[in-house]
């Protein structure tokens, strides 16, 4: 069962989101909160939740904040914005932050609830209009100036090489890029779960990353 949290300011759409997901056997709702500060507090206080179907833009603390003190205080649980397509920059901060991906408010419930499993399997969802301008806006941090420009004007595999990735490692980062989760990657690869684990760890540490979905953009920026 998927224990979903919903964090929206506005109480019809959390309380049709509610009804919405718990129509969906594999899916349980464990709260519904107004705001990024609420969604943490239920964190703090001794709650847990697999999924948190965050808002971006709601009063007090907002959803970009919200998911970054979520992802502090559990750092194993998936976030999932819920945008509109003016969004853009609050988006990126979101996935900065430690976002597995966003849903357009519009879209049809059916996929609203394959969303939720998507990242709670460890993909990563994100639109080809948004991934494009991710590109501008994100940039490792552990990279000389130099070395950045350089890399940016190669394809993927000779950028990941120029930060010392390996023939092993570019392979995982190439399946991250297609939205493989772990099992899927150590399946495709013949790998165990934990050396894959290891394997991006690595990644994050050569590329000054946070977190898959930034293993993702930069391998497609």
């Amino acid at each position: 069962m998927i224990q979903v949290l919903i964090v929206d300011d506005d109480p019809f759409i959390r309380e049709s989101m509610k009804l919405i997901l718990e129509l969906d056997p594999e899916l349980t709702v464990v709260g519904t909160c107004g705001d990024g500060s609420e969604a943490f507090a239920h964190f703090t206080g001794g709650g847990t939740a697999d999924v948190v179907l965050m808002d971006i833009r709601m009063p007090n603390v907002s959803g970009v904040e919200g998911t970054l003190r979520i992802k502090q205080q559990a750092p194993d649980t998936r976030i999932l914005i819920l945008t509109t397509f003016d969004d853009d920059e609050y988006i990126v901060e979101a996935l900065r932050n430690g976002a597995s991906g966003y849903l357009l408010k519009n879209i049809p419930p059916d996929r609203i609830v394959q969303g939720i499993k998507t990242v709670h399997q460890g993909n990563w969802l994100i639109h080809p209009d948004i991934a494009r301008k991710l590109t501008d806006w994100i940039q490792p941090a552990s990279a000389s100036a130099p070395a950045k420009e350089t890399a940016a004007k190669e394809d993927p595999s000779t950028r990941l090489e120029a930060f010392g990735v390996t023939a092993t490692e570019k392979q995982v980062v190439e399946k991250i890029a297609e939205g493989l989760s772990n099992k899927e990657i150590a399946q495709q690869l013949f790998l165990s779960e934990g050396t894959v684990k290891n394997y991006i760890s690595e990644i994050l540490s050569k590329l000054g990353l946070r977190d898959r979905t930034q293993i993702a953009i930069f391998y497609w920026k």
